[in-house]
């Protein structure tokens, strides 16, 4: 089995497991409306990067990593109770601009159209 293959079987679980915390158990209501859109896991499962969009103005998104950073101890910790890893992964969130380029270049595309 190679090393790759567990890190993203890993990922995966723990994109599961966040997304029913943010659902379920985390009553922050500046984590309302947001979408995790990846987990990466290093492949020695040590670290996981949890990638997530909103589609708001600036100073809601500055709240949204605000809330995340003050629910990062619960959802480590709601981690390591749900899965059975040797180490529970530190994690990390980073906003996810890809939607918004990708909305971006949709709209670039819709305005060549009309112009033709």
């Amino acid at each position: 089995m190679l090393a790759g293959n567990r890190s993203q079987r890993v990922g995966d679980q723990i994109l599961r497991e966040i997304s029913d915390l943010l659902l379920r158990k985390v009553k922050d209501p500046r984590l309302k409306g947001v979408t995790l859109t990846e987990v990466k896991v290093s492949k020695d499962l040590r670290n996981a990067y949890i990638y997530y969009s909103i589609f708001s103005q600036d100073e809601q998104k500055k709240q949204v990593q605000t809330g995340f950073e003050s629910a990062k101890g619960f959802i480590r910790k709601e981690i390591g109770e749900r899965l059975r890893l040797r180490y529970v992964p530190a994690i990390r969130f980073i906003y996810d601009v890809s939607l918004e380029y990708g909305e971006k270049i949709e709209n670039l595309l819709e305005k060549t159209r009309e112009s033709t």
